[in-house]
């Protein structure tokens, strides 16, 4: 994968040793929904998740990654968390609490590890998609290898 620089999220899973793929997408600066990124790679839009960081009312931050296509429900993700409620973090919250940008945040390598949950929907895939922490750059992953090594939980977090 020659011009493809190893970001630090691939760097932390080839020192776990976790087989991956980074696929590149084009960037479009105002299309940062994981619809236009599953449209550029060809994919399902259920198998292309994005990672949405809330704060719940009595654990701080977690870590939601859901498919593209399907809003968080923030009454499932704060039972879940164990908070009695839970919002999305704003966005200028977003770099200074994991080191990630909008369009380009992964469960992998924040700044801090954050309690992560993962709808349980990628179960029914052999890989699904997460940002590889940059814009532009996808992790082609096994979800099972993917939640292990985040040590997150599988839980209902969509309306689906």
């Amino acid at each position: 994968m020659a011009g493809i620089g190893k970001t630090n999220v691939a760097r932390l899973l080839d020192k776990a040793k976790i087989s991956y793929e980074l696929v590149p997408y084009e960037v479009d600066e105002n299309d940062l929904a994981a619809t236009h990124i599953a449209d550029q790679l060809g994919e399902n839009i259920k198998q292309v998740f994005k990672t949405l960081v809330l704060r719940g009312d009595k654990s701080g931050h977690f870590v939601c990654v859901i498919p593209g296509d399907e809003e968080v429900n923030l009454k499932k993700a704060a039972k879940v968390s164990g908070n009695k409620k839970a919002d999305l973090i704003p966005m200028k919250e977003l770099l200074p609490t994991t080191g990630y940008i909008r369009g380009g945040c992964s469960p992998v390598g924040m700044k801090k590890p954050f309690p992560t949950f993962f709808d349980s929907s990628c179960e029914c895939f052999d890989y699904i998609y997460v940002s590889a922490g940059i814009r532009g750059l996808q992790l082609k992953v096994n979800p099972r290898e993917l939640i292990g090594f985040t040590k997150a939980a599988l839980a209902e977090l969509t309306d689906k």
